[in-house]
């Protein structure tokens, strides 16, 4: 692992805090090795280690929610790759590797990964994050942004709280659209055919 003598710079990162005393720089590969056992995901931007808490029970069911609808909707048809909340997705051009709760990449992309044991050499298609009671409109925001422009074409921010779902797409300058109770999400030009009601996704899976 890299171990640097400097103190590292402060990257915006505001949906996470940076790991005090961790080595710096870090590439996305020492992120694999990090011990994760400590109640922490961690998170790698521009080589500093970041980290936020693990989710509870209503995050990571809404998280696992999802990753079944996507699942069972393109695994029949070979689309592509569904990955669940320890996915690391390495952003070109920067030492920056981050882990949406819900991930998607479509078949076409398989051929750009050497090794599979390592980091995804690129960033998610989709990303979904699950927002936690302590994570601001603006610090999820950056996050989406952060998704965009690393090449991610489609995010969502999940809003238990709110029961909202807000769709940020790579070429909507104006920002997300925000999708209620009624409302259902779909899976654009990344995810063709896809469609889940809102309303499935907070459901209590023991109702």
């Amino acid at each position: 692992m890299s171990i640097a003598l400097h103190r590292p710079p402060k990257p915006f990162v505001p949906w996470a805090e940076v790991v005090p005393g961790a080595p710096f720089p870090m590439t996305v590969q020492d992120l694999l090795a990090w011990p994760g056992n400590d109640g922490y995901r961690y998170e790698l931007v521009d080589g500093v280690l970041v980290r936020v808490a693990g989710s509870g029970d209503e995050a990571t069911t809404i998280g696992t929610t999802i990753v079944g609808e996507l699942y069972a909707f393109v695994r029949p048809r070979r689309m592509g790759i569904v990955t669940g909340a320890d996915g690391v997705y390495k952003f070109p051009g920067a030492e920056t590797g981050l882990v949406p709760d819900v991930g998607y990449y479509g078949a076409g992309r398989r051929a750009l990964m050497a090794d599979r044991k390592k980091p995804i050499p690129f960033a998610p298609e989709l990303a979904v994050e699950v927002a936690s009671p302590d994570q601001s409109p603006d610090a999820m925001a950056a996050k989406a942004r952060t998704y965009l422009a690393g090449g991610t074409r489609l995010v969502w921010i999940v809003w238990p709280s709110r029961q909202e779902v807000e769709v940020w797409h790579a070429d909507e300058a104006s920002g997300p659209v925000v999708h209620g109770a009624n409302d259902m999400l779909d899976g654009a030009d990344v995810v063709p055919g896809f469609t889940c009601p809102v309303t499935r996704v907070f459901a209590d899976p023991l109702d």
